[in-house]
């Protein structure tokens, strides 16, 4: 009679040295993470985990699990190891490579607080990149949860006869003039500019980005308080059709809450607000078009004064809403929190090998 739950899995036993190794492997912080993971699939399927729970508790496809039971089962523990790829053969074997990961995480030159790739080369004969680093931050909000899949599914299901508008403000814009002219591009030489400037004031920019279309609602205000925020919402009532539904995703900054702007919302029912998580600004696609501003007029624009800037950035809006394009969003509210959830389950093993 057929096995109802599938064919039956062959047993993995380990010899006390296989576990031996496997268990090394898990506790060392320096091992490649990859192989880290591995092993502690093997070890969970010795010890009679199903892939279901294994895949759950690892934060892991059911099919990564049994991928690599598969190996284990046919190769032991060279099965765990990457396998030989096409192309030039490798001149540097895993051991090589494990020195010099150990030898940049626990160590560093004796003339600088941090490895760099010529530092590296030089010490060890190939070169890694130590030098890079980046930074993070975790939403510490309590629904995070709640306004991540509220909000991801504003994009990916938005209401019928409903507007969508994803709005924030991008303060103290910098009206900035180089100390000496800006040299052009010329052949094998790049546009070169003075590191030093001069300000000529700031301005603040209010805009409302229409999720569906890609269209941009901008003004400039001298200051970015509650009282310009109520001008700018007046400004895109004015502009959205008679019998829709208006969504607004924007962030908790204190202009947004006010007393004032939220009496001014409640006398128009048909205005719905959804605040993004707190240290989430990355939901908010209007932050995208802000990045693009920065990128095209912004970072290498060159302005006398805030009149000039201005103009330059109402320029900007002008001829992005000649064509506009929509941002696609891409991942679900499932795959956004099972990533968070990755990320976490890391950075705690991390943190608990550390120990």
């Amino acid at each position: 009679m057929a096995n109802a739950r599938g064919r039956p899995k062959a047993p993995l036993m380990l010899s006390p040295d296989e576990r031996l190794y496997l268990e090394r492997q898990v506790r060392r912080r320096r091992v490649a993470r990859s192989l880290s993971e591995r092993c502690r699939v093997i070890l969970r399927c010795a010890d009679g985990m199903p892939s279901k729970t294994i895949a759950r508790e690892l934060g892991l496809h059911e099919h990564t699990v049994g991928k690599w039971r598969r190996r284990f089962l046919k190769g032991r523990v060279d099965g765990l190891l990457d396998e030989a790829r096409p192309g030039r053969p490798r001149t540097i074997d895993d051991d090589q490579v494990a020195a010099v990961i150990e030898r940049t995480l626990r160590s560093a030159p004796a003339d600088a607080t941090h490895w760099s790739i010529r530092s590296m080369g030089a010490a060890t004969g190939f070169g890694l990149q130590p030098h890079r680093s980046q930074s993070f931050k975790l939403s510490s909000d309590p629904l995070f949860v709640d306004k991540v899949r509220d909000i991801v599914g504003l994009y990916l299901s938005p209401p019928n006869r409903a507007l969508v508008l994803s709005v924030d403000e991008k303060s103290q814009i910098q009206a900035l003039d180089r100390e000496q002219p800006v040299l052009p591009m010329m052949p094998g030489v790049p546009e070169r500019r003075t590191h030093s400037y001069i300000r000529h004031g700031t301005t603040s920019l209010f805009a409302a980005l229409d999720v569906a279309s890609g269209f941009v609602i901008g003004k400039c205000y001298k200051r970015h308080r509650a009282t310009e925020f109520l001008d700018f919402l007046k400004q895109v009532d004015a502009r959205v059709p008679d019998g829709l539904d208006v969504h607004i995703v924007m962030d908790n900054y204190a202009t947004h809450k006010t007393q004032t702007i939220k009496a001014w919302l409640s006398r128009r029912p048909h205005y719905h607000v959804h605040f993004t998580p707190t240290s989430a600004s990355w939901i908010n696609q209007i932050e995208r078009w802000f990045a693009e501003l920065t990128r095209k007029q912004l970072r290498r624009g060159v302005h006398t004064s805030t009149r000039a800037l201005e103009a330059d950035i109402c320029a900007f809006i002008d001829r992005h809403n000649e064509n506009p394009k929509p941002f696609r969003w891409t991942k679900s509210a499932d795959e956004i929190l099972a990533s968070v959830k990755r990320f976490c389950q890391t950075t705690q093993r991390a943190l608990c090998s550390e120990l």
